[in-house]
């Protein structure tokens, strides 16, 4: 990071309150009532800036998936709370880049699409802002899912095209603000894509392509699995603050990540709402606790839930995912039907097969594998040049809100409806952020006491 690196605020004086949120995203509904329709970009025009603000691993892949989507795309401005960040990202953006033009030998057509200049750098809690701002027409939105609804309730109020990494919110305040989002994104013809990446992988599509199709009969029930290992923790340095401190170790405080059934196991709940045609559930009974993490790294995340979800049609959907290190792994959709069952491997999307009642092989995914990360976004931006942009966000919401609503059942203990849930008056975001400022303490949800709100 060089010393004209231009910063929307430092981290330790930038600050946002809960009032500048509710201020955002009644900007985006009073856009959405008196905005004309608007076209951010040309249908068959060269040329999109594209901004990115969270300049993690994921949010550097992404940027460099929608650099390779299409040959106008160029990468305009960067966003981060950490300078190092913004550094590393951009550095391993130029290296990835440097290895395409050698790998092609089209000297530095590839090289150029890096046009991020040292006053384009922007670092802070409104760094978001600056890089919306900055004249790109369309921004990728990776940091943690605490800050995702204002993002992009700011970026289309702006009239720029989203990609948001999933999930878009750890509570329902931030799901409601993604839905009005969504609907002035809507009419303002604005794409709004949502990270749920195994909807845009080839075998995964074939695959449930199949269920859709009757090739099991009717779908009766699906279980999915996320069973993993423990995420890594970051000791604490002497120099950070209590906020930093979270924000260094964000998966592990649920008002930032939403606990690993929102931030992680959110795609086989995905994957769930996707094999029972995307109805939404009536009701949620989950279990949940925090046996095996220990030290204050962990936070207040549990460590495994087990949701049992209700349909209006009496059928039952289960979910069971853990990060518990030296325990078996497994990340698999298990449907049954009426005339037979599906196998789906999250982890080697090739295994899909569907059998019979008699347990006979009827279909199973013979293709080549495609980066499904790569898909998704050269459908984004071949949307927006052909001026039909995708907007799946609220599917998105609802797969979000599934996993918040479990979280929300295996907290409390209770049952919770999706009505519950959708109303639901929790708002995990602070007063105000701030890398001096308090978090919110870490405290553990106990079954049975914590209340539901």
């Amino acid at each position: 990071m060089t010393d004209t690196t231009k910063t929307s605020q430092t981290p330790a004086a930038a600050s946002l309150n809960r009032r500048n949120f509710v201020k955002t995203t009644a900007a985006v509904a009073a856009a959405s009532a008196f905005a004309k329709p608007l076209l951010a970009h040309a249908a068959g025009s060269d040329e999109l800036k594209i901004g990115f603000v969270g300049c993690g691993g994921r949010g550097t892949g992404a940027a460099l998936q929608a650099l390779k989507a299409y040959p106008g795309n160029t990468l305009w401005a960067m966003g981060d709370l950490f300078p190092e960040r913004i550094a590393s990202s951009q550095a391993g953006i130029n290296d990835e880049l440097a290895g395409m033009d050698e790998d092609e030998g089209s000297g530095t057509a590839w090289r150029d699409k890096m046009q991020v200049s040292d006053d384009r750098k922007f670092i802070g809690f409104d760094a978001y802002k600056a890089v919306i701002d900055s004249g790109v027409d369309g921004v990728i939105l990776t940091t943690f899912p605490q800050f995702r609804p204002a993002q992009i309730a700011y970026a289309v109020a702006a009239g720029k095209h989203v990609f948001a990494e999933k999930p878009v919110a750890v509570d329902a305040a931030g799901i409601r603000a993604v839905l009005a989002a969504s609907e002035a994104a809507k009419q303002r013809n604005l794409a709004m894509q949502i990270g749920f990446c195994w909807r845009y992988h080839n075998a995964m599509r074939a695959g449930f392509d199949q269920l859709a199709s009757g090739a099991i009969g009717d779908v009766t029930t699906v279980h999915t699995t996320y069973h993993a290992g423990t995420l890594p923790k970051r000791p604490r340095q002497a120099e950070w603050s209590d906020m930093e401190f979270q924000l260094r170790n964000w998966w592990h405080f649920t008002w930032l990540s939403g606990d690993h059934i929102v931030e992680q196991a959110i795609h086989s709940v995905d994957r769930m709402a996707w094999a029972m045609g995307d109805q939404t559930p009536t009701k949620v009974t989950c279990l949940g606790g925090r046996q095996a993490r220990t030290g204050p790294e962990h936070g207040n995340v549990y460590d495994h839930f087990a949701g049992v979800y209700e349909y209006a049609d009496g059928r039952r959907a289960f979910h069971t995912c853990r990060q518990m290190d030296g325990c078996p792994s497994d990340n698999s959709d298990y449907v049954y039907g009426t005339n037979g069952s599906a196998y789906i491997n999250g982890w080697t999307p090739n295994n899909i097969e569907t059998k019979n009642l008699d347990g006979q092989r009827t279909w199973n995914f013979k293709g080549r594998p495609e980066d499904m990360y790569q898909t998704e976004h050269n459908e984004l931006w071949a949307s927006i040049r052909e001026g039909n942009p995708i907007n799946d966000a609220e599917r998105g919401c609802n797969s979000n809100l599934m996993a918040i609503m479990g979280r929300m059942a295996a907290y409390t203990g209770q049952v919770v409806t999706w009505d519950q849930a959708m109303n639901s008056e929790e708002n995990l975001t602070p007063d105000r952020y701030g890398i001096d400022v308090a978090p919110p303490p870490p405290t553990v949800a106990i079954p049975g006491q914590t209340k539901f709100v």
